[in-house]
């Protein structure tokens, strides 16, 4: 080995920043400092994201495609990146392979291949590295499992732990260190850490979760900076004669990182440069269309009318609370979509048999709905407002499809959106037979059904 006596190595990462950009600018002067002032001091940095780093949320992300979030990684040197399911299955198959084309950093993921099994030409399931004195660091990581998307995008994915237990294991015969990139959640990380002691840190998101000092599992050490942006991690490892010696994790909150005006005004620049590529004409709309929270609106007519087009199904179920604006009349474009509909959400199928319908119709008339709050699944709103029922009603108890009455035994279509077939809200819809409809975003069907009954001025 020729590592020299001890030293130690500086791990800088991130994770979830889902396309919040408010503390960015502090967070890449932060990352570039440090970077020199540990090379001046003759320590080895590392600069790591551990996905969702892109959110179509964000009207710059959604502009550019994630390519410009892209951009922002490279202008702060990142080392490695993995992906987070934002990157992986809210983009098309085509955008994914287009997303690191320009990318200065390894993109690491084990457990995604290409549909037929073969190794990504734009992904690695590890790479190494070795610092000045020969000290040899290898960095494996892995992303959540999506099976049922990453299949209809065009992809594999693979259940991570096993795989990467035999990485960790296979690399640790000729690395000195093992870092993991985990973007899979706290428990998997946690499982992940009782059933390897290959892998020495664990750096993790997914979960959202925060760790302001680390977290020792058997003797790995698991790091997370929440969500956001809100903290950058800091691992430093010490290590004497190529054996890790001890490892510490903290984190610095990024909302008081200082930030120089000149790169505060390049970022900005830069987000609103790609944000224009917005302004496209989709259609343009005769009359004004309002939102309403509690009950139908004329926003929620016109996407109903959408999302049974679009589909083909015999009803819908949705709720209110996705319209987080009004359309004006006139000229809509890609921008107002995107401020009315920025959820990264799916439309999907459900195919149920008409008691199954009355019982997802039944929740769905719980009157909590309204008020209830949201986060994640996708959702970018605050609250769910009522539900929207598309070619149903009930009448004296007895449910009806149009005009035509819901026979129990029956099987029906039924559109409605992908975050309701997670278990969260109607815990039975997630066993029932679904057909998720990607790539597109249901901003895309709602424009795509403009432009088709009300054209455009040009």
């Amino acid at each position: 080995m020729n590592a020299r006596k001890s030293e130690t190595i500086h791990i800088y990462h991130t994770n979830d920043i889902h396309s919040h950009f408010d503390n960015w600018p502090g967070i890449s002067e932060f990352l570039l400092d440090k970077r020199i002032e540990h090379e001046q001091d003759g320590e080895s940095c590392f600069v790591f994201d551990l996905g969702d780093f892109v959110d179509r949320s964000h009207p710059f992300t959604e502009a550019t495609e994630g390519r410009g979030n892209i951009e922002l990684l490279n202008r702060a040197k990142y080392d490695a990146v993995t992906i987070g399911n934002n990157e992986g299955i809210t983009l098309s198959h085509e955008a994914l392979e287009e997303l690191y084309v320009d990318a200065q950093f390894e993109v690491v993921v084990a457990n995604l291949k290409n549909r037929d099994g073969s190794e990504l030409e734009w992904a690695v399931p590890y790479t190494c590295y070795t610092t000045n004195s020969g000290v040899k660091l290898a960095v494996i990581g892995a992303t959540a499992v999506y099976e049922l998307f990453y299949d209809k995008l065009g992809w594999s994915i693979q259940e991570p732990r096993q795989l990467l237990t035999d990485l960790a294991s296979e690399l640790s015969h000729s690395m000195d260190c093992v870092i993991c990139l985990s973007h899979l959640g706290v428990n998997e990380d946690r499982l992940l850490a009782t059933e390897t002691s290959d892998i020495d840190v664990i750096l993790g998101a997914h979960t959202h979760h925060l760790f302001v000092r680390g977290e020792v599992v058997e003797d790995t050490l698991l790091a997370a900076t929440g969500k956001f942006g809100q903290y950058v991690g800091h691992v430093t490892l010490t290590l004497e004669n190529g054996q890790v010696v001890d490892k510490k994790a903290t984190v610095i909150q990024a909302d008081e990182l200082e930030v120089e005006k000149r790169e505060l005004k390049a970022v900005q620049q830069m987000i609103t440069e790609g944000t224009q590529l917005l302004d496209e004409e989709v259609f343009t709309t005769p009359i004004s269309l309002g939102q309403n929270l509690f009950g139908p609106s004329p926003l929620s007519d016109i996407f109903g009318q959408a999302l049974l087009a679009y589909t083909k199904a015999d009803c819908g179920l949705f709720n209110s609370g996705i319209f987080l604006g009004r359309l004006h009349e006139g000229v809509v474009t890609k921008r107002d979509l995107h401020r009315i509909l920025p959820h990264p959400i799916n439309a999907c199928v459900i195919t149920v048999t008409g008691r199954a319908l009355r019982e997802y119709y039944e929740i769905s008339c719980h009157p909590d709905w309204a008020r209830t709050e949201v986060k994640g699944l996708g959702f970018r709103g605050t609250v769910m407002g009522v539900m929207i029922h598309v070619n149903l009603k009930m009448k004296q108890d007895i449910l009806y499809m149009g005009d035509e009455i819901v026979e129990p035994a029956r099987e029906y279509r039924l559109a409605t959106l992908d975050m309701f077939t997670f278990g969260f809200f109607y815990p039975n819809m997630k066993l029932e037979k679904i057909d998720y409809l990607v790539p597109e975003l249901i901003r895309d069907i709602f424009g795509g059904y403009g432009e088709q009954h009300f054209g455009t001025t040009s």
